[in-house]
């Protein structure tokens, strides 16, 4: 172990929180249930093999600050991660749990409209909000408050979607703009403003989803959250040993977001995504998938970005606008702090 203190760039989903899942998984030993995904495989969940169909499990916790901001707030953003880690796996996600902990003197009306939006997102996912928990703590010992979900769903059994799934001449879809979440997020603490109104696109991914595993034979899906696009693709070259070539015109992007990295000096490829989500599709499916997605409510801004290979395994190579290449690293933390 190289640190002795647990940093905020630990739980920010890169190289860094990769160092700390190494400590948490050599300490537990009972992380795979009868021949499922386990914690070992580092999934967006993990499975619980019965005799058709396979339960997959997922959970997170949220700790986003504001906790509202333009386009949602922590309750529905919540919801919509976790059950999109559900549908990443392939699964239909059909319920979850909320464990909401919050600081005393929290404001009772605000607690109301996140739950509001709690509600509201699960009601569009088809999803339900079935058991939870509610603590309070002392002043002064939480920033407000914090939600953790747990997600539930079903998968017939053996077609589970894996990180290690991409093959060689496998093409890559991104479903939506790339950083629009974590850039409304900096705007909203920065008093930032655009030429048009920036919001996060955290969303349920149902639609999008459904309408790909019924276009095409899906090889992988990933939510590039924290770490962005950048540790998303790195975490899926490392684990299905191959290359992964990215074509820099090919990704939609909105220019505020472009504007905003180039200010502030961040990689628009290391910000993170809510409402977007990365596919790995076979070649001959590809522009039917593509155009599947694109007829959704979520996937209208929808490209195929690049392609996988067998050659310089384990890399992410972008082609640049002007025609040179670079590596993508897998970046060493979220560049804006606690936008999830």
């Amino acid at each position: 172990m190289s640190f002795k203190k647990i940093a905020l760039a630990h739980g920010a989903g890169g190289s860094a929180q990769n160092e700390l899942l190494k400590i948490i998984t050599s300490s537990i030993t009972e992380k795979c249930y009868r021949g499922g995904v386990g914690l070992d495989e580092l999934d967006d969940g993990g499975s619980i093999p019965l005799e058709n169909i396979e339960i997959v499990f997922s959970a997170d916790a949220h700790t986003v600050s504001p906790i509202f901001f333009p386009g949602g707030n922590i309750g529905s953003l919540a919801v919509a991660g976790t059950i999109n880690d559900v549908l990443m796996m392939g699964a239909r996600p059909l319920a979850i749990s909320d464990t909401i902990v919050v600081e005393e003197g929290f404001d009772t009306l605000q607690l109301k409209e996140i739950l509001d939006s709690m509600n509201r997102v699960a009601r569009e996912a088809g999803v339900s909000i079935i058991c939870g928990d509610f603590k309070v703590v002392p002043r002064g010992k939480l920033d407000q408050i914090i939600i953790s979900t747990s997600g539930v769903g079903i998968v017939e059994k053996g077609k589970i979607i894996v990180d290690a799934g991409l093959r060689p001449g496998n093409k890559i879809i991104l479903s939506g703009m790339m950083g629009d979440h974590g850039i409304a997020i900096l705007a909203s603490r920065e008093g930032m403003e655009f030429d048009t109104k920036l919001i996060s696109d955290s969303a349920p991914l149902v639609d999008v989803v459904n309408a790909a595993l019924a276009a095409g034979k899906i090889t992988a899906m990933k939510d590039p959250t924290r770490g962005g696009v950048a540790a998303a693709l790195n975490e899926w070259a490392e684990k299905s040993e191959v290359s992964i070539w990215i074509d820099e015109e090919s990704v939609p992007i909105r220019k505020e977001v472009e504007g905003a990295c180039e200010m502030f000096g961040m990689d628009p490829f290391e910000i993170t995504c809510e409402g977007c989500i990365l596919i790995g599709v076979d070649d001959r499916d590809a522009e039917n998938v593509l155009a599947a997605i694109r007829g959704t409510k979520h996937g209208k801004n929808a490209s195929i970005i690049g392609e996988v290979r067998q050659d310089h395994p384990k890399k992410v190579i972008l082609k640049t606008r002007i025609g040179g290449h670079r590596i993508i690293e897998m970046p060493y933390g979220e560049p804006i702090p606690r936008v999830c």
